[in-house]
């Protein structure tokens, strides 16, 4: 804490003396050599498509389990917690964030003349085959995004191509949160053969689904988000008996995990799974 506290009184002193203008941050060029990223979707990216030794930090969520799917390779980066001061010191030619990572880190890095690109958040398929190709635009590595993209775009047609019938499922998450067909989420399930019955009761997006509502609309399984450690009263609608009963098509497969999280090439596992559970309902249905 004390340390940051320096790095911070410096930083400002530096600020003050009109001085940050000609620190050595090198500018950004075609292919950058010191990457830094302070976002969990745009490390993954960012660790998919970056060249070797390209890479120098992510943030300390890609070693989270919870969140990332991307963790044993997380290991070989420096991890940061977003703050304008590490980073700095870091001496980026790039960083890479979210659209919704710290606002103010952004800002101070942009003054200190820092390049950062951000990349709004994926809410479709499309969208993933798109942050990869911003990723190589800005990484300098088209060919390696291009190549990315074709094998996930391979995956998607492979997917449409085998589906018959589409039972009927549900995303219920903490507080009864879903999520409609215009979300990633939603169209994982809709790729994976899987009508989404938020979209009968209005949810395109997102929203809270009444538990009644939900049980009404007698889903074929109910696709619920796995509970962080402890307890929390906003996850215990989720073991509600209700819930529990919907759940009985393969319970275990029927969870959203880090695959989910992020829009990058390994929602195809997040698809894989759903048409796995998809199957089995099917075979339960002849």
């Amino acid at each position: 804490m004390l340390a940051s506290v320096r790095i911070s009184e410096a930083i400002r002193a530096l600020c003050l003396a009109g001085a940050l203008t000609s620190a050595p941050v090198a500018a950004m060029s075609d292919t950058p050599t010191r990457v830094v990223s302070m976002n969990l979707c745009t490390d993954q990216l960012a660790m998919l498509v970056a060249g070797e030794g390209q890479l120098l930090s992510v943030s300390y969520l890609a070693s989270d389990p919870r969140s990332s799917a991307m963790v044993e390779q997380a290991v070989n980066f420096h991890r940061n917690r977003g703050l304008a001061e590490e980073i700095y010191l870091l001496q980026p030619d790039l960083v890479v964030a979210g659209s919704f990572s710290t606002r103010a880190t952004v800002d101070m890095l942009r003054r200190l003349e820092i390049p950062v690109a951000v990349f709004d958040p994926a809410y479709s398929l499309e969208d993933v085959q798109e942050r990869l190709t911003q990723m190589g635009a800005v990484l300098g590595q088209p060919e390696r995004a291009a190549k990315i993209t074709a094998e996930f775009d391979a995956r998607l047609t492979a997917y449409r191509a085998e589906i018959a019938s589409r039972p009927r499922a549900a995303l219920y998450y903490a507080n009864g949160y879903t999520s409609g067909d215009k979300t990633l989420a939603g169209q994982i399930l809709s790729i994976a053969g899987l009508d989404n019955i938020a979209a009968e009761d209005g949810f395109n997006a997102g929203g809270i689904i009444p538990l009644e509502v939900l049980a009404m609309a007698m889903p074929d399984a109910v696709i619920t988000s796995r509970p962080y450690p402890g307890a929390s009263r906003s996850e215990e609608v989720k073991s509600h008996p209700v819930i529990e009963a919907l759940r009985r098509a393969r319970p275990e497969a029927s969870m959203t995990d880090s695959d989910w999280v992020c829009g990058t090439p390994f929602v195809l596992r997040a698809i894989d799974e759903m048409v796995a559970l998809r199957r089995e309902l099917q075979e339960v249905q002849q």
